[in-house]
Parts: C-alpha cells; sequence; structure tokens
C-alpha cells in the first residue's frame, strides 16, 4: 500500500527559484503546484504540476491554490491585497502578507526598520525634484515598488539627473525614495531562515560583486570579515526575520562601509542569488530550508561544508553562445568538482541563464575555477566546440 502523500505546497512564480525549490521537494517527497506566468518558463519545465496564469489575478491564485495547505513565492510581487484574501480563504501564506510587504515596498521597510531600531542609509520619501535638492546631493533615488537587478534605481547627481525617477515612478504608480549614498567597502548579504514555529537558523554571511546592479559572484564567508562584524550582520538578519514575522528564506543585503558599519540595503523573502552556493556548499540548502520553514518541520544545519565556496552567475553577454550544454564536455573535463546549475532560460543580453559552484581550502584557486567555467560557458574564453 503506497504511503500517503504530503500536502502539496503552491509556490508562485515560474523562474529559476521556483525551479530550484523541486530538486529537494522531490527527496522530501514534498507535491508542488505551481502557477507559472507561461509555459515552457524554467520552473515549468520540471514541475509537472503547474497552471498558467497571472500573479495579480485572484481566480488564478485561488485555483493553484485550492487543495493546498500552504502557498509560498517565487517572486514578492503578488498584491498584498490578494494575499489577504488567500489568508481568509484558509491557505496559510509563507511568508504572510504583514510581512511580505516590507519586502514589496521600500517605503513601508524603511519605515519599519527604522521602528526596530536597524541601521539603514539616510533615507527620505521624496514628491519631486526640489524634495530631492533638500535631501541633498549626491543620493540614491529607488522606485518604492517594483524595481530588481539594478532596475528602478538612479543615482543622481544634480537636478536633471533626478527627473527620469519621477517619470518612471509615475508612469507605474508608486512612490520615489531618496537614500544617502553610502560609502562602503562591499556589499555583504546574510541570509537566515525562520519557521512559524519560530526556529531560525543563520548560514555565514557573504561577500557579493555587483556588476551593473546584478550579482555576479559570492564568496561564502565574506573573506577578511571581522567576526563582531559577522555577528553583527547575522543578528540584524535575525532581527528583521523574528520583528516582522517571515516565514522562509530571507536574504538581508547589506551594505559594508568604510568606516567599519553595516546598512540594510534590501530585503528579499525568498530564497536569494546570494545564497545559491549553499546548493553545494552547505549541509542544507537554502532552498530546502526554505521549504522546510514553510512546512513548518525542522529546519536543517546551515554549516557550510568547506572553507570557502564560490558562486559566479553566467550572465548573457552580447554574443550568444548557442546551447550552454555545449560548454559542458570542456567545464566538466577540467573541473570534476565544479557543479553546474543553468534555468533552462533563453539567452539575453544580462539575464541570469545559470551559475556555478566551486568550493575548498584555497580561496583564489576557488575564484579562479568559477570565473573559467562560467566564461567559458557565456562563449567568452573559446567556441563550445573546442
Amino acid at each position: 500500500m503506497p504511503l500517503p502523500l504530503a500536502p502539496t505546497l503552491a509556490v508562485i512564480g515560474g523562474g529559476q527559484l521556483a525551479r530550484m525549490m523541486a530538486q529537494p521537494a522531490i527527496a522530501l517527497g514534498l507535491p508542488l503546484r505551481l502557477l507559472a506566468e507561461a509555459e515552457g518558463v524554467s520552473a515549468a519545465q520540471v514541475i509537472v504540476d503547474h497552471q498558467v496564469g497571472d500573479h495579480r489575478d485572484l481566480e488564478a491564485l485561488r485555483r493553484v491554490t485550492a487543495g493546498c495547505e500552504v502557498v509560498t513565492f517565487d517572486h514578492e510581487h503578488v498584491p498584498t491585497e490578494h494575499l489577504h484574501a488567500l489568508v481568509a480563504d484558509g491557505v496559510a501564506v509563507r511568508p504572510g502578507p504583514d510581512a511580505l510587504v516590507h519586502a514589496q515596498d521600500k517605503g513601508v521597510m524603511r519605515a519599519r526598520l527604522a521602528e526596530i531600531g536597524v541601521p539603514c542609509p539616510r533615507n527620505a520619501l521624496v514628491t519631486d525634484v526640489s524634495d530631492v535638492e533638500a535631501f541633498g546631493f549626491p543620493c540614491v533615488l529607488k522606485t518604492t515598488r517594483g524595481g530588481y537587478d539594478g532596475k528602478g534605481v538612479w543615482v543622481v547627481r544634480s537636478r536633471d539627473d533626478a527627473a527620469e525617477a519621477f517619470r518612471v515612478a509615475a508612469e507605474s504608480g508608486v512612490e520615489v525614495l531618496a537614500e544617502e549614498l553610502v560609502d562602503f567597502r562591499r556589499e555583504l548579504s546574510a541570509i537566515v531562515a525562520r519557521s512559524p514555529s519560530g526556529q531560525a537558523a543563520a548560514y555565514p554571511v557573504v561577500a557579493t560583486l555587483q556588476v551593473d546592479g546584478v550579482c555576479a559572484e559570492v564568496v561564502a564567508p565574506a573573506p577578511d570579515l571581522e567576526p563582531d562584524l559577522a555577528g553583527r550582520a547575522q543578528q540584524i538578519a535575525l532581527t528583521v526575520a523574528k520583528e516582522l514575522d517571515v516565514t522562509g528564506i530571507l536574504a538581508v543585503e547589506l551594505f559594508e562601509t568604510t568606516d567599519g558599519r553595516v546598512l540594510v540595503n534590501e530585503l528579499a523573502m525568498r530564497p536569494h542569488n546570494t545564497g545559491h552556493w549553499t546548493q553545494d556548499g552547505a549541509v542544507t540548502s537554502q532552498f530546502e530550508n526554505h521549504l522546510r520553514a514553510v512546512m513548518d518541520l525542522p529546519l536543517g544545519s546551515p554549516a557550510p561544508r568547506a572553507r570557502w565556496s564560490v558562486m559566479v552567475n553566467v550572465l548573457g553577454g552580447p554574443h550568444d553562445p548557442g546551447r550552454l550544454y555545449d560548454g559542458f564536455p570542456h567545464v566538466m573535463a577540467r573541473d570534476p568538482h565544479l557543479k553546474v546549475h543553468l534555468y533552462g532560460k533563453e539567452w539575453r543580453p544580462g539575464r541570469k541563464v545559470g551559475h556555478v559552484n566551486v568550493w575548498g581550502d584555497d580561496l583564489d584557486d576557488c575564484l579562479e575555477r568559477a570565473r573559467h567555467a562560467a566564461a567559458w560557458l557565456r562563449g567568452d574564453l573559446g567556441d563550445h566546440s573546442e
């Protein structure tokens, strides 16, 4: 007689994050049901039980969650009022709407973080260019909703620079947030998992390299990070997760300032690019711990498996290399310990189409191996047919 099935988990959004939830879900025997934005998108290629619909359509959300005890997300763009409607229907929304709004709206996020004493860059909502001038140049302008991977963000140094942000905000019906231009040494990320029962697990703080607003590389743990500062970053993430009642993975992107502080830049309440190294470099990946957390299962260990882990994104360049698969023979033969993760996405300049993970005892060696593999897959180092 077959064992009873586990509860079905609904996942909203068909991107690579949902795709990478599928592997630990298979191992856990946890059925996933997906709401994909179109047939053939990344996660729909691997999650058989999927429906096509718009995450802004409440009826589509109700159809995909029918019979599911829990729903979680590949992105933060589901309207807050729809999430409250699902809660009223009896679906456990994780993270819940009262938490998720802080990842959806930067203005709400900044106000709440200030209330709980979390260090942030100086900031203010601004309504026109004169407000920005009063705030002070240079500064950073952000649309409060909808921006990601460098979109909806402008570094402005004059009145003329600021006009574009207000034009885009007006078209989108959102507000504009001004933030100080932080003098930072580098960017860090602190990822934690938290369950509805309140159990939490903190991964090592990592260093991230951003190129044109897109994450290009991650090193775990962050090299030469003072232990006190690393502990401070983890404590910030744990505090935010508790105070905002986050369920699942929370990624807190931070600035390490030149004067030795950490300031919160952004929040994400889902598996995050800066945690992809955990697939191969940690005892329990961020994807498995996200599933464990939203299903209120005991969390797995976030401990690293090696002294260093490096993740390098495969980003679409100006020249289409053809099938990324054709690059496998070289990168796999050159480095049998390397792991390649592809997303099943069409090639487009600047688009994240995959990543590679490397781990070991020598950081310089890990960086060289990961960078070489990513560059080869992109076609930057030669013809795949070689």
